[in-house]
């Protein structure tokens, strides 16, 4: 049962990356038409990094879903976090992809870095394993939130 949880929360969380990325397939050559500031990665790492963040994040999601007879309000609350988190990492690649919209970009990844936070505050009320797994997350997104704003600032 327990593996079975894992894959499914797995499974969701690489599903959303998944469906992002084919929404966007056709902008990812916007990637390389634009100017990057310092220490833009190769297009390349993106797809790597992410497929990592996605099994961390499903990774989490299920070790705080193994607590939920014993812990159902915790539990709920940092489920509904993930929930709501994936659905704006999900919109982020959308908005900057497909509308080219970089300030409302930057802006919702703004959004999506608090929801982060909360959720590794959640987890770690349930499992301090699973908060920590999201850290690496917390610090990608940081990251792409300052090649986000750059690009709208060279871009503008």
């Amino acid at each position: 049962m327990r593996k079975i949880t894992y894959a499914k929360f797995i499974g969701i969380s690489l599903g959303v990356g998944i469906l992002s990325a084919l929404l966007t397939r056709g902008n990812m050559d916007l990637y390389s038409e634009i100017v990057r500031p310092p220490l833009s990665p190769p297009a390349v790492l993106f797809p790597i990094v992410w497929t990592a963040l996605y099994i961390l994040m499903g990774v989490g999601a299920a070790m705080v879903w193994s607590h939920f007879p014993q812990e159902p309000l915790p539990v709920g609350a940092a489920m509904r976090v993930f929930a709501i988190q994936l659905a704006v990492n999900f919109l982020w690649s959308l908005i900057f992809f497909n509308l080219r919209a970089f300030l409302a970009a930057f802006i919702w990844l703004a959004l999506l870095w608090a929801l982060i936070i909360i959720m590794i505050f959640r987890f770690s009320r349930v499992s301090p394993p699973a908060g920590k797994l999201q850290l690496p997350y917390l610090l990608w997104v940081t990251f792409a939130g300052y090649l986000t704003l750059a690009i709208y600032i060279l871009n503008a």
